[in-house]
């Protein structure tokens, strides 16, 4: 060995300080930003990941219309070596270094395979790689193959803006997943990015339990779920891969849809008919956020019931005596005058005992602790009981205990949960608001002195009957209560729906929260106003056009990304 060659540490040392006197010497004065990074890291040989980067990645083009670039990096001895970065990275230019290798993929996508070995400095020529790939394309998928050195996945992922890793739900990949998710976290404390677990099954259904089990045995939340990827890849059919396939491609892409659904308690049945129009024209939502009567049709639509499912659910209130199997009051009254568990019971009929997590589309449900009257978002454990605890209307309904806390309606602390879907990183939010404004309610009183006025002055023996021993009736305490609480709604609603990208208003002048004898005119409420407002929910939701560009489309990048 020559004398004069540098030890390995010196020779890292030696190419960066290259790189950085190159760079500052370039010619080229960069001015975007750079690209966005997603990392795809495999902790499964079983996972068809190589199938499922290329959908994604081809997933992204459609949605954003940008140049995506998406480069495996592979241990076999396919593609362009790592170590033959170190002839380009001193030459830095306009153009993209490895143009030679790209393939362009049937969905618009380019692809990259680069192949990397075990020698301790392809860690330093991946994170210089890395940050010229995205100075060359608004969007990057990184797919870091499941056989890859342990520091190199650690390299690509705490490079990324976005980074998930992919599990097959056994106890092999979840070690493997935890291992690598406290070393980042061990050795380098000050990075931003989380490893987000994505489950992935070979069938398009999950058995109840098992994505639960999994968060359980890896110590966090699985973020998302791939159903359907082995059969997909070995060309069956599979709606539910594509679904979830779209879903992460909007996430990386930054245009995902969230729908806020507002509490109403009977008039939230609008609901329903929004959903309606949102099937029929093909639009996708990717986060459902729900209070009170909003989380409990939220749920349902969310746990992968069709609109058509809902409508039924709704004209059975309609029926006599349907309504009061959902009553089962309490004696003495002391904190409310039901329980809800007939409507906790109604909803698991429906969805079972279901977690967040298993849901296929991901929801949140909103309600009120009542010690402190803050907004809880629910978005793990049982989906039922979080309702439950969502629905349960001050006065009319005991408080629900979770977890030794208290909870009230959602809809005290938060009656459109625009803020929850901003939170969550939601890009475009449709809100859908059922609660009246000032002016809707005096048109609505006008409306009824105008009826009055109009009937016999002489009250009947059952209206009087009723009105004196019926306490949910007009002006009797439930109602003075639920008025109560809707003065404090209206303004908070307002406020919440100036953030929203499209408004939604099915309200009715007349309307009673408690009148679900008229189910379907809510529902035919909703879709109508859904159906006049479809111009502007599709200027939100569509794709847009495709660029048709025959060069990478040049982005800038920081001294700091590329060294």
């Amino acid at each position: 060995m020559s004398a004069n060659r540098p030890t390995e540490g010196s020779e890292a040392d030696y190419r960066r300080s290259e790189l950085l006197s190159c760079l500052s010497r370039s010619p080229y004065q960069p001015s975007v930003q750079m690209g966005r990074l997603v990392t795809l890291a495999s902790f499964s040989c079983r996972i068809p990941e190589t199938f499922l980067a290329d959908q994604l990645a081809q997933n992204v083009r459609a949605e954003t219309g940008q140049r995506v670039l998406l480069v495996h990096i592979v241990m076999s001895d396919a593609g362009v070596p790592l170590r033959s970065w170190t002839v380009h990275q001193t030459s830095w230019s306009e153009h993209f270094a490895f143009a030679e290798y790209v393939q362009q993929t049937a969905g618009g996508a380019e692809r990259l395979c680069v192949r990397v070995s075990d020698e301790p400095l392809q860690r330093n020529y991946l994170a210089s790689f890395i940050g010229h790939c995205a100075r060359h394309f608004r969007f990057v998928i990184l797919h870091l193959d499941s056989e890859i050195p342990a520091r190199l996945l650690t390299e690509g992922i705490i490079r990324s803006d976005l980074a998930w890793a992919l599990l097959d739900p056994n106890a092999d990949s979840t070690a493997r997943f935890s291992r690598l998710a406290a070393t980042i976290r061990d050795e380098n404390p000050a990075t931003s990015v989380t490893l987000m677990p994505v489950a992935c099954f070979d069938e398009d259904s999950v058995e109840p339990g098992l994505l639960a089990q999994l968060s359980r045995d890896i110590g966090t939340r699985v973020h998302a779920q791939v159903r359907g990827a082995r059969r997909a890849s070995a060309g069956g059919a599979s709606e539910s891969f594509g679904r979830d396939v779209r879903r992460l491609a909007r996430e990386a892409g930054r245009c995902r849809v969230g729908l806020a659904l507002s509490a109403g308690a009977a008039k939230g049945l609008a609901h329903v008919g929004v959903f309606q129009v949102l099937e029929e024209n093909g639009i996708e939502v990717d986060l459902v956020a729900g209070t009170s009567m909003g989380a409990y049709v939220g749920t349902l639509w969310a746990s992968g019931h069709p609109a058509s499912f809902l409508v039924e659910k709704a004209l059975e209130l309609e029926r006599p005596g349907n309504m009061w199997s959902l009553i089962d009051p309490v004696f003495p009254p002391r904190q409310g005058f039901m329980r809800g568990l007939g409507v906790k019971q109604r909803l698991m009929r429906s969805i079972g005992s279901v977690h967040f997590e298993e849901l296929p589309r991901a929801f949140r449900a909103v309600a009120t602790n009542l010690e402190t009257l803050e907004r809880c978002v629910f978005s793990s454990g049982e989906v039922a009981r979080a309702v439950h605890a969502s629905c349960a209307i001050p006065g009319a309904c005991v408080p629900v205990e979770i977890d030794g806390e208290q909870y009230i309606d959602g809809g005290v602390s938060d009656p459109v949960p625009v803020d929850v879907l901003r939170e969550a990183g939601i890009e475009k939010i449709i809100a859908v608001n059922v609660i009246p404004t000032p002016a809707v309610l005096r048109c609505s009183r006008e409306r009824q002195r105008e009826l009055a006025d109009g009937a016999s002055a002489r009250i009947s023996p059952l209206r009087y009957l009723n009105q004196q021993l019926n306490y949910f009736a007009d002006g009797n305490i439930l109602d003075v209560i639920q008025r109560s609480i809707l003065g404090a709604q209206i303004r908070n609603a307002e406020e919440a729906c100036r953030s929203a990208d499209v408004v939604l208003r099915p309200v009715a002048c007349d309307a009673s929260w408690h009148d679900f004898k008229s189910a379907s005119r809510y529902v035919a409420l909703g879709r109508r106003v859904a159906t006049e407002q479809l111009a502007a929910i599709l200027a939100l939701t569509r794709r847009p056009p495709t660029l048709q560009t025959d060069e990478p489309h040049v982005l800038s990048h920081t001294v700091a990304a590329a060294a």
